[in-house]
């Protein structure tokens, strides 16, 4: 069976700095845990970004330096919450819908957990510290390994994946967030939550197709971390049986009924 490809935009359109210090991270855990990435411009036309997502069995939606645009999700914008990237949600909402419409695996990072909680119907805390002043510093950045621990939920999908299912069990996750779930969207449930305070860490799908969002960088922590590998390690693991779901026009089913009635 040949490596699977995901498909994963860059990060950010024009902070050409962050792309430089985080896309090589996601490629290496992508191609270190059997795949090929396939990197979506974020100047590519609607027509572009379609048939690079049809080229690829898998869905990977990074972090970024920008916040999501708060009118998707019908919240007044605060003074804290962040410049938006139009041109890298305009990429999210095409990757994330040929994702839906297919069934395709789909794991979402950070920035990528966002938009996809949103583009699901949820909705986004804009500012831990200025709307959770109490919660822990969720963003140490980059550079601490072990920033708080999360509480995975029993029998979710990332219990099976990591392990760390129980209160006395937490998993240790690195943090450079500003923002996070408030509500999650549409067919998600919680996944796992802060140990220290309750903030939503991971999202993942209802029904039988891999949709895993988590809030850490497992990208980061792929060579030291066991859970981190695993992690990219199930995703690759569903991109490679990935098989599209039939999809029945109505015309057709329309017209087999009639036959059947004649």
């Amino acid at each position: 069976m040949s490596a699977p490809r995901i498909a994963i935009p860059v990060p950010h359109s024009t902070d050409a700095a962050y792309n430089a210090r985080s896309l090589p991270q996601y490629l290496h855990a992508i191609e270190a845990a059997g795949g090929i990435p396939v990197e979506v411009p974020l100047s590519a036309s609607p027509a572009e970004v379609a048939r690079l997502a049809a080229s690829c069995q898998g869905v990977l939606l990074p972090g970024s330096g920008a916040d999501v645009d708060p009118e998707k999700y019908g919240h007044p914008r605060i003074p804290a919450c962040n410049a938006t990237d139009p041109a890298r949600e305009a990429v999210d909402e095409l990757l994330m819908q040929d994702a839906a419409n297919l069934d395709k695996p789909l794991l979402a990072i950070c920035f990528g957990f966002q938009s996809w909680n949103v583009w699901r119907g949820g909705t986004l805390i804009q500012d831990i510290p200025t709307q959770h002043p109490t919660s822990v510093n969720h963003a140490p950045g980059r550079t601490i390994v072990d920033a708080h621990s999360v509480t995975i939920e029993p029998g979710t999908r990332l219990a099976a994946i990591v392990g760390h299912d129980t209160p006395a069990d937490p998993l240790p996750v690195n943090s450079s967030h500003h923002q996070a779930v408030d509500q999650p969207g549409d067919r998600l449930r919680i996944a796992a939550r802060s140990r220290e305070d309750g903030i939503i860490e991971a999202l993942e799908g209802t029904s039988e197709a891999f949709v895993l969002a988590v809030q850490w960088h497992p990208e980061r922590s792929y060579d030291a971390d066991p859970a981190s590998r695993a992690l990219f390690a199930a995703f690759l693991a569903a991109a490679s049986t990935w098989k599209p779901r039939s999809v029945v026009e109505s015309v057709a089913v329309s017209g087999t009924a009639a036959d059947a009635a004649r």
